[in-house]
């Protein structure tokens, strides 16, 4: 992922340079982790570039920041149209855009009371996984870190601190060699990946926890759910075990990023087949569809950054 070819930034109410996108260095949640969150993402269709399920990660952002006591000082439709306009100033197709409210400067202390500040970045997306990946599936690990309980911190806000948890699970994992790190509750549950849901398959039918289990309920798991619903299987909502994952036909994560994952092996344990079966495979294409503007019973999940009257389709990047 790189930031070289974004030239244009939303910040506070403003698009401005690249090089103008600052904060000062005694910013509250730069010292404290005091921010919220959302990653977002834009993707080319013969209509021009479409955010994805934009509505749903503004509504998401904002129910984050309400749970720390933040006031986000723009509407919803003032971030949704700031977003079409960091799409469409610099000329992204295929993007992630990340929005980011935090205590800005003002004063520090545990207790301080800081002005919230708004930032929208996007850049041109690099796959998480290669195609092979997403055909033959990654290894994982049970990570030796814990998924926090929503009795230490709200689990179902994705706000910026959480994630040192997430990053002591997958720094840890790649230096065992895995691709990824499967994080258990404080019962000993699947929770999640580090920055994805879980999903199995077994006897034709989806398997998912929900946040009883830790987890910050993703909405690209709440679009695989539905689309799952479409093509007629039974999605049931219940906790998994280590001992589930290895029993079923097949395994796979989701999230923003990544997209839909299939796993073919947990701590060299073959998960499935050992490679991605036709559940994850069918999902993988219907996603892809419905991003892509390709799938008619979805075409509300996709918000369009420009008219396409006005948005030469050469110059996606």
């Amino acid at each position: 992922m790189s930031f070289a070819h974004t030239r244009w930034v939303w910040l506070d109410g403003r698009m401005v340079a690249w090089s103008e996108a600052q904060i000062h260095s005694s910013a509250h949640g730069l010292h404290y982790g005091t921010g919220v969150f959302e990653g977002t993402r834009s993707y080319v269709t013969d209509r021009g570039p479409a955010i994805f399920r934009l509505d749903a990660h503004i509504d998401r952002l904002f129910a984050s920041a309400q749970v720390y006591g933040m006031e986000i000082p723009f509407t919803k439709e003032e971030l949704r149209e700031a977003t079409r306009a960091v799409v469409s100033r610099n000329g992204f197709g295929d993007s992630y855009l990340r929005h980011l409210c935090f205590l800005d400067s003002g004063s520090l202390g545990i207790r301080a009371k800081c002005p919230v500040g708004v930032v929208i970045v996007a850049f041109p997306w690099e796959p998480v996984y290669s195609a092979m990946d997403l055909e033959r599936g990654i290894r994982v690990t049970i990570s030796p870190w814990q998924k926090f309980s929503s009795a230490m911190m709200p689990t179902t806000a994705k706000a910026s601190g959480q994630y040192l948890n997430s990053r002591l699970a997958v720094t840890e994992a790649a230096k065992r060699g895995f691709d990824d790190a499967i994080l258990l509750d404080v019962n000993g549950n699947i929770a999640e990946a580090s920055v994805a849901n879980v999903f199995l398959v077994r006897d034709g039918r989806l398997v998912t926890n929900d946040e009883q289990s830790s987890i910050l309920r993703g909405i690209t798991r709440d679009s695989v759910i539905e689309l799952a619903h479409d093509f007629g299987y039974e999605v049931e909502i219940n906790r998994m075990r280590i001992g589930d994952l290895l029993a079923a036909d097949e395994v796979f994560l989701t999230g923003t990023a990544s997209e839909i994952v299939p796993l073919r092996e947990l701590d060299g344990k073959t998960l499935g087949t050992g490679s991605r079966g036709a559940v994850t495979a069918l999902l993988q294409g219907a996603y892809r569809a419905a991003t892509s503007g390709q799938d008619a019973r979805h075409q509300d999940w996709l918000d369009f950054a420009v008219n396409a009257e006005r948005f030469d389709l050469a110059t996606i990047a």
